[in-house]
């Protein structure tokens, strides 16, 4: 296994072209986990588009002749095809914080009589923290367990249970098919998370019978830094559940001024407020790309890198302190990879300055992403080499490696 080898799998890379869709600094090799994304070369030209002639000549016209005003169901529709929706049942809208409690908090009339919410312990923090808030607000009961007690949690007080497609820490996915089943049988909801699924490990909603789900946008979809998100709502609901925040645009006739709420028959029901309409608009650029993309191809890549990190890593930084954490299997895990080290933080710092950015998670994971559009196999052997005689060398122990940055 050598750099000729990694060079050979990209010169065979159907997805090779992508690369250059991208504004990515040279000198870096970009394997942050996914917290942001690199920006693609469209974006700038369409917000020059959007700043110049849309808001700057045609102003308040723009709601129409622009298409402000469907933006969030347009990319929406968009969206869906990544997620296996269909259309009218994917909106761009807040954050995925704002969503999911919006989503949960909608779900709880559907199974009346029932009052109980289930999550996994571990779970990205922001989902408990809103679960825990919403079942304060609402008089509900929030099961927060260990991931092997999850399912056989979930009973007949059950009304809703939230879980993470793919884990933010270990990469480890869930069966998104059988848990949704398993929850159904018992008549509970599932509400899924797919911060770390859409536009990386994919997932078909519609096939695995799926009820609500949220996903950030500035991931893998490339939107930028506080990229608005999305929310699905399976049609077969939509007609029944109402969503705690009753804005003006999830009204059925927003620009009607009626003096009571009546609340949109569709998707549209799930808005709230004025549409972000400069984050939509770089949002799009991302989620246009992601749609040229065939999705084997990068269900295949996607793997290939992984595994090819997993191996390098273990073969060449053997005895230097990391730990796989989390599934070796890529049928049961995300495209990020988690090593455990006593020096996570410092280690991860150290990378940084040397050009590899990834990104760490407490209380010790070095976290590595790895997405198919842009990262190449000998940019993985790179990687690999750097981490390597980072940790030989004990570069990490450096005292300016250890000073905790606001945001890591």
């Amino acid at each position: 296994m050598d750099r000729a080898h990694a060079e050979a799998l990209d010169a065979d890379d159907p997805l090779r072209a992508f690369r250059d869709l991208f504004d990515l600094p040279d000198g870096i090799i970009y394997l942050d986990g996914n917290s942001l994304g690199p920006i693609p070369k469209a974006t700038r030209g369409r917000m020059d588009d959007v700043l110049a002639r849309e808001w700057g000549h045609d102003l308040i016209t723009s709601w129409n002749k622009a298409g402000w005003i469907d933006a969030p169901q347009r990319v929406g529709d968009k969206i869906a095809r990544l997620i296996g929706a269909a259309p009218g049942e994917v909106a761009v809208a807040d954050s995925t914080s704002v969503n999911l409690f919006k989503l949960a908090a909608g779900a709880l009339p559907l199974r009346p009589g029932r009052r109980k919410i289930v999550t996994e312990a571990g779970n990205f923090h922001t989902d408990v923290y809103v679960l825990e808030g919403l079942a304060a607000l609402v008089g509900a009961t929030l099961e927060v367990l260990p991931r092997d007690q999850v399912l056989g949690a979930v009973d007949d007080e059950t009304a809703l249970l939230v879980l993470t497609h793919v884990h933010y820490a270990t990469a480890e996915a869930w069966d998104m098919a059988a848990v949704t089943a398993a929850a159904h049988a018992r008549g509970a909801l599932v509400l899924w998370d797919l911060s770390h699924t859409v536009g990386a490990a994919g997932c078909d909603l519609n096939r695995a019978d799926a009820d609500l789900a949220v996903g950030c946008g500035y991931k893998h979809l490339n939107g930028g830094p506080g990229a608005p998100a999305f929310l699905f709502v399976a049609e077969r609901h939509q007609a029944a559940i109402r969503p705690p925040l009753s804005g003006w645009m999830g009204h059925a006739a927003p620009f009607a001024f009626e003096p009571r709420y009546r609340p949109a028959p569709d998707i549209r029901a799930q808005l709230c407020g004025t549409p972000p309409i400069l984050g939509i608009a770089a949002l799009e650029c991302g989620v246009d790309i992601h749609l040229r993309a065939p999705a084997g191809a990068v269900a295949a890549k996607g793997r290939s890198l992984c595994e090819l990190f997993t191996r390098l890593v273990e073969a060449r930084c053997g005895g230097l302190g990391l730990t796989l954490v989390g599934p070796r299997d890529m049928a049961r895990r995300g495209l990020h990879v988690a090593f455990a080290h006593p020096d996570g933080y410092a280690l991860v710092q150290a990378l940084i300055a040397r050009g590899v950015i990834g990104d760490f998670r407490d209380p010790d994971i070095c976290r590595f992403g790895f997405t198919p559009l842009f990262l190449s196999h000998a940019e993985v052997w790179d990687a690999v080499e750097i981490l390597r005689d980072v940790l030989e060398t004990r570069a990490f122990e450096r005292p300016e490696f250890r000073v905790r940055a606001t945001v890591t």
